[in-house]
This record gives C-alpha cells, sequence and structure tokens, in this order.
C-alpha cells in the first residue's frame, strides 16, 4: 500500500492558531496631502491683505502698484493650487479630513477658506483689474464673493454648532482660534461694498448694500459673545502656550476688518441708497471706526509683548505665525478707510506704520513656509509640542 506523504507547512509565528494573520497596511495615495489641513488657507489670505492694502496707501512709490499685483496673482495660483491640494486630501484622506472636522482646535479653520476666497475676489478688483481687465475681474470677483460668503455663513453655523454638541472645549482651551469662522461673513461685509458700482442702481444696489450691513451686525454680534471668553481665559488662565500665542493676533481681524467695512459701506452708500442713509453711514464710519481703532492698537500692542516674551522662551515657527498677517492687514484697510473720511494725516501715518509691520510680518513668515515646503516639515504629521518647563521658585526667610 502506498502512502501519500503530506507536505509539512511551516507555521510562522503570524500564522500559528489563535493569532490574527497580520497584513501590511495599504500604502494611501498622495502621502504627502494628509496633514494639509485647513489652516493652509491662511497664507493665501495673507498674501491677498498684503496685496489690497498696499494698493490703498497714501504714498505714491513708483512700482508700488505693480507691485501689489504681483503679489495679488501669487495669491490666486496659490488659492487655484490649494483648492485642488484639498480635494484631493479629501478625495484620498476622508478620514483625516472628517477627523480634522470634530476636532475643536482644528474645525474653525475651515472660516478660512471663506476668507481666502473673499480676499483673492476682492483684490481683483482692486488690483487684479490692472492685468486681467475689469470685466474679468468683476466676473471673477462675483464668482470668488458669492461662494465666498455662502462658505462663511456655512462654517459661521456648522462649526459653532459642533463646538456644542460634539467638541468639548474646557474654559482653559479657549483660544482666539474661535473666531475665525465668525469673522468669515465680516469679510463679506467688507469686500461686497466694492461689487455695488458695478451692479444696476436701484434694487441690486441697495440689496446687496443693505446685505453686507446684515452681514456686518450678524459677524460682529458673534464676535462680542467670544472676546470675552477670551479675554477671561487669558487674565484668569494665564498665557497661552508658546506654540500658540501668535493667535492673539487673531483679536485684530474683527477690529480692524469691522473698521473696513464700515467704511466701504459709506464709500458705496452715494447712488445706491437714498442721501439720508449715506450721511449716516458716512458719519457711522467715524464714529465706529475711530474708537474700535484705537481698542486695535491697545490690542496690537498687548499681543506685541506678549509674542516677544514667548520668542525669548523659545517660540518656534509654525504655521501660527500667519496670523500676523491678514489681522494686521485689516488693520492697515480699517486705517486707510478712516484717513479718507476724516482726512487727517495722523492716520495715514498710522495706515503706513501698519503696513511696514504687515510687510514685515508677511516677509518672515513667507520665507520660513518656503523653507518648511522644501524641507517637508510643515507637511509631516504633527508632533505633541514639548511641555513648558515650569517657572521655578525661591523659598525666601
Amino acid at each position: 500500500m502506498v502512502t501519500a506523504v503530506r507536505p509539512v507547512r511551516t507555521v510562522r509565528p503570524l500564522d500559528r492558531p489563535g493569532r490574527p494573520r497580520l497584513t501590511p497596511a495599504p500604502t494611501s495615495p498622495l502621502p504627502a496631502l494628509r496633514h494639509l489641513g485647513p489652516h493652509w488657507y491662511a497664507p493665501v489670505m495673507g498674501t491677498a491683505i498684503v496685496a489690497s492694502a498696499g494698493a490703498g496707501l497714501p504714498l505714491d512709490l513708483p512700482g508700488l502698484r505693480t507691485v501689489c499685483t504681483a503679489l495679488w496673482a501669487l495669491a490666486f495660483f496659490a488659492l487655484v493650487a490649494l483648492l485642488g491640494a484639498r480635494a484631493l486630501h479629501w478625495t484620498h484622506h476622508r478620514d483625516q479630513a472628517r477627523a480634522h472636522l470634530l476636532d475643536p482646535a482644528v474645525a474653525p479653520f475651515y472660516g478660512c477658506l471663506s476668507m481666502a476666497l473673499l480676499a483673492v475676489g476682492g483684490g481683483a478688483l482692486v488690483v487684479g483689474r490692472d492685468w486681467i481687465g475689469v470685466r474679468a475681474a468683476v466676473a471673477l470677483d462675483v464668482v470668488l464673493f458669492s461662494a465666498g460668503t455662502i462658505v462663511g455663513l456655512v462654517a459661521a453655523v456648522v462649526v459653532p454648532y459642533l463646538m456644542v454638541v460634539r467638541h468639548r472645549i474646557e474654559p482653559g482651551q479657549v483660544t482666539p482660534v474661535l473666531l475665525l469662522p465668525l469673522v468669515a461673513p465680516l469679510v463679506s461685509a467688507a469686500l461686497g461694498p466694492l461689487l455695488v458700482p458695478y451692479l444696476p442702481p436701484g434694487q441690486a444696489r441697495q440689496t446687496l448694500l443693505f446685505g453686507c450691513l446684515a452681514l456686518f451686525g450678524l459677524s460682529l454680534s458673534a464676535t462680542l459673545l467670544v472676546l470675552p471668553l477670551v479675554f477671561g481665559r487669558l487674565v484668569t488662565a494665564g498665557p497661552w502656550p508658546l506654540a500658540l500665542t501668535p493667535s492673539l493676533f487673531l483679536v485684530l481681524g474683527p477690529l480692524g476688518q469691522s473698521t473696513t467695512a464700515v467704511g466701504h459701506l459709506a464709500d458705496a452708500a452715494p447712488g445706491a441708497v437714498p442721501a439720508p442713509y449715506t450721511h449716516g453711514l458716512t458719519a457711522f464710519a467715524v464714529l465706529y471706526g475711530v474708537p474700535v481703532m484705537g481698542f486695535a492698537l491697545l490690542w496690537l500692542a498687548l499681543a506685541t509683548a506678549m509674542v516677544v516674551r514667548a520668542r525669548r522662551r523659545g517660540m518656534g515657527f509654525s504655521m501660527a505665525w500667519w496670523a500676523f498677517t491678514f489681522p494686521v492687514g485689516t488693520c492697515v484697510t480699517g486705517a486707510e478707510g478712516l484717513a479718507r473720511h476724516t482726512g487727517l494725516a495722523a492716520l495715514d501715518a498710522l495706515a503706513v506704520a501698519l503696513y511696514a509691520l504687515l510687510l514685515a510680518a508677511w516677509a518672515t513668515a513667507a520665507a520660513y513656509t518656503a523653507r518648511g515646503l522644501i524641507s517637508g516639515e510643515l507637511l509631516a504629521a504633527p508632533r505633541p509640542a514639548p511641555a513648558e518647563p515650569r517657572p521655578t521658585t525661591a523659598r525666601t526667610r
């Protein structure tokens, strides 16, 4: 009788009974985009505001407007590239994208998408028209303003909703980042009036102007609910971790943007609304803008002191440094508007000084960002922040 000999099966450690067999995880496509979060729209915002704010300065420098137009073009192409990259991120890394939306520290940055669209669209009418023509600039701004306003209104509702029902934010975790989705409609209120002269007279112009005024009230009211929480957290719990210190500059955003909004609403009122409203908006632009600009300068001094303190204690570069750009830029445009309506040379000088600060901040953030992109460090997985050393105290007798 012939006995069939079965081949001996070699059992590998991973194939032993009772233990699951481990298979290598599939390689995700486009791994460099996995951690591309919505905060990457901040460089687009910062670059666009440098272009728009520079065009309104009371200076007659040769080549200034050309440089501003080139910066707007850079912001436009950066926006196009980033929109494509974010679309790929949602397509191939949907789990990470959802995790960002459910993370209370990341979700507010979805407001940056709206502000990036609006900033580039408004810049098209301010300086971009020099290169692409008025008709193309108006068409581009209509598209970007419409999309940015819709996205901003959705973010202003969805992100606070998630804060209430999904996020769990302790009092010590309150930061100015919470302002981002609430400020987005205020950017629409500031840039929408630029489109008013290109609409047919009558109902169309009035609807857009009063709609922007409604967006102004919506965003400002929501901002006034959060600002006391931010200041209360700062006073009662002390400074934020070093990496979060630049977020203090985000408070300047609603202050400068609201001042810019009332100025632009007053500029667009003639020919759009009856005379009583025109005079009222002009008076409101000054009576509101001057006190708010005063508070913005106070907060700028406080935030700068806190950043200097954090830098001395070892604060390194992060994408949070882009908070030094767009909020300061809104203060520049706000000061420019106040100078137009008051005729004060002091406000012209303030706008120039703030713009110099904006340029320095933008150049620094842009240089570090370019270096981080080339090295790949900025697109790597986030690392936990090191614990800050506790201050030592000496016992005295």
